[in-house]
C-alpha cells in the first residue's frame, strides 16, 4: 500500500472480526515498532503480549474502553514512558498493521496501576498505551478512495489554519 494512502485512509477499528493474525503478521507489526526511531537510540519500550484469557480481562477493566481488549486477536500494552519515542514506535505499528489490512487501537488506561498488576509488571514499568489489533469486523478496502479523498473525509482542520510560516 502507498504510505500516504495508508497514513490518509487509516481509522481506529474497535470490533475485530473473529479471524486470528497470522505469527508474520504479527511478527511485521512487532518489527515496525522495534525499528522505529528514538532519540539517541535508547529504544525506551518493551513489548508485552497479553495472551492470557486472564490477563486480558483484567487489563479490559483498566482501559477507556473494554471491549476493545475484549474483542482484539492480538494486545500489546507498550512498556515505557509516554512521550514522543513510544508515539513513534505506536505509530509505525498501527502502518503496518493496516498496511498488511489489519484494523488497531490505541487504548488509554483509566487506571494505570491496575493495568499494571493485570500484567505482572515491576513497580518502576509504566505502561505508556495498550494496543489492540484485529481484521475489522466490517471489511474495509482503502483502495475505494483515494488518498486525497480520504484526507477530505477526515473531518480535520484545514492545512491552511495548521500551517505558519515565519
Amino acid at each position: 500500500m502507498d504510505a500516504f494512502l495508508a497514513v490518509a485512509s487509516k481509522r481506529e477499528v474497535r470490533r475485530y472480526a473473529d479471524r486470528p493474525i497470522a505469527a508474520e503478521t504479527e511478527r511485521r507489526i512487532l518489527e515496525a515498532g522495534r525499528v522505529a526511531g528514538s532519540s539517541k537510540n535508547r529504544q525506551p519500550w518493551r513489548f508485552v503480549l497479553v495472551e492470557s484469557a486472564e490477563r486480558r480481562e483484567r487489563l479490559a477493566e483498566a482501559v477507556y474502553e473494554p471491549g476493545n481488549v475484549r474483542g482484539a486477536q492480538l494486545v500489546v500494552a507498550i512498556v515505557g514512558r509516554p512521550g514522543l519515542d513510544a508515539g513513534r514506535c505506536v505509530q509505525n505499528m498501527l502502518l503496518a498493521a493496516w498496511n498488511e489490512g489489519v484494523g488497531s487501537c490505541p487504548n488509554g488506561l483509566k487506571a494505570p496501576e491496575d493495568a499494571q498488576r493485570a500484567l505482572a509488571l515491576d513497580a518502576d514499568d509504566e505502561i505508556a498505551i495498550v494496543l489492540t489489533f484485529g481484521y475489522p469486523a466490517q471489511e474495509r478496502d482503502p483502495s475505494r478512495h483515494t488518498p486525497e479523498e480520504w484526507s477530505d473525509r477526515a473531518n480535520r482542520k484545514p492545512l491552511d489554519e495548521l500551517v505558519e510560516r515565519v
